[in-house]
């Protein structure tokens, strides 16, 4: 058996191979597989691009044509009409151009076990969405005579946050300089200012701050919704923030999700930010019902990711790394690029179909690729 794979070790890559092995049935006789090999080395031939096929041009029209019929259903979530997410056409662009900020970040948070089935997943999606203060309060009133500001908070959503009244009132008081928060016995807050000459205008705007401070959950998480996937629960996020929530226990850090691909590449490198691209584009498409061959996703993935950096199909991103003036020069702002290669001496050597489109010769794809060499003889 083990010469059987030496023998294939050069016509097959070496993940096909790895596969073979872990998916070959128990007690696999030779002649099997044999039978195996030869019909996977057949479909590895069959799948392969012949040398000169011009697999941009395929991988372009593959996505264009398709991606103009899209519907432009742009949000749409499984379903669920609590959280919006950014799908079809307007996510595509999203993607390819390589934008730092989408619209609608999410992430999907898979659980390690008993939380996975079910066990405390609402108190878990509680404690991860980032809370203000005005989720706590009841009421809040301000008393002109005495100066001071009585802040009355919610005894039960505290608890369902695992917070205290005392916890908050720190909170507040490292985050207001000039005014003092202190629990009172009837669990209220007061708020005094800490000079006298405070002027009234100033607890007003107070009233205004102190309702969006922070107070717990993580930060930029602002929807949580647990979902039941078969027979797994998981927490749907709007909102990123992968950093924080890897710190959690209760969260499989092998398997969490996100759609910022550019968080993606800062924690985890271009590789991942690559399996990003192709799984957040597919995923538009499978919604959309919209069927394109991974390869063409691939394809582009690579080229975005090809500098060690995502960067997006446009002048700013890929057109700017293109070895070539020409095309360089063919995309937007030529005189730019013409100038500036002129000025350094920069020298086009014509690898590349536009540049042999725009000077007008034959373009290196197809039969165009192989070139003729003859021997000559000297006569004397």
């Amino acid at each position: 058996m083990a010469d059987l794979f030496k023998e294939y070790e050069n016509l097959l890559p070496r993940k096909i191979l790895t596969e073979v092995k872990e998916y070959l049935p128990p007690k696999c006789s030779d002649a099997k597989l044999k039978k195996i090999l030869v019909a996977v080395y057949k479909e590895y031939s069959d799948s392969r691009a012949q040398p000169g096929e011009s697999v941009g041009l395929v991988t372009a029209e593959s996505i264009g044509e398709p991606g103009t019929q899209m519907t432009l259903n742009t949000f749409h979530f499984a379903g669920v009409s609590e959280l919006n997410v950014t799908t079809g056409l307007p996510r595509i662009i999203e993607i390819l151009d390589g934008r730092k900020k989408i619209t609608t970040t999410m992430m999907e948070v898979y659980l390690k076990k008993p939380y996975s089935t079910g066990k405390d997943i609402k108190k878990i999606a509680e404690t991860i969405k980032e809370t203000t203060l005005k989720e706590f309060v009841d009421e809040i009133s301000i008393n002109i005579a005495n100066m001071q500001m009585v802040i009355i908070l919610n005894k039960s959503k505290l608890k369902v946050a695992l917070l205290t009244e005392d916890a908050v009132a720190k909170i507040l008081d490292k985050g207001f300089k000039g005014f003092k928060f202190k629990i009172q016995k009837d669990q209220s807050l007061l708020v005094t200012p800490s000079s006298k000459d405070a002027a009234l205008n100033e607890i007003y705007k107070l009233k205004e701050k102190v309702k969006d401070t922070y107070i717990s959950g993580i930060k930029g998480i602002t929807q949580v919704l647990p979902v039941k996937r078969g027979e797994e629960f998981l927490i749907v996020t709007a909102g990123s923030n992968i950093k924080e929530l890897l710190k959690k226990d209760y969260v499989d850090s092998t398997r969490i999700f996100s759609n910022d691909i550019f968080e993606i590449q800062g924690l985890f490198g271009v590789e991942a930010a690559r399996q990003a691209i192709i799984n957040e584009s597919m995923k538009v498409l499978d919604t959309q019902g919209i069927n394109i061959d991974i390869r063409h996703i691939m394809l582009v993935s690579d080229a975005m990711t090809m500098s060690g950096k995502v960067m997006g199909i446009n002048r700013y991103g890929i057109v700017k790394e293109k070895p070539s003036v020409l095309a360089r020069a063919s995309f937007e702002t030529p005189i730019k690029h013409i100038i500036n290669a002129a000025l350094t001496g920069e020298v086009d050597y014509l690898n590349s179909v536009i540049e042999n489109v725009m000077i007008n010769q034959p373009v290196p794809v197809g039969t165009g690729l192989p070139g003729l060499i003859t021997k000559t003889t000297k006569t004397k």
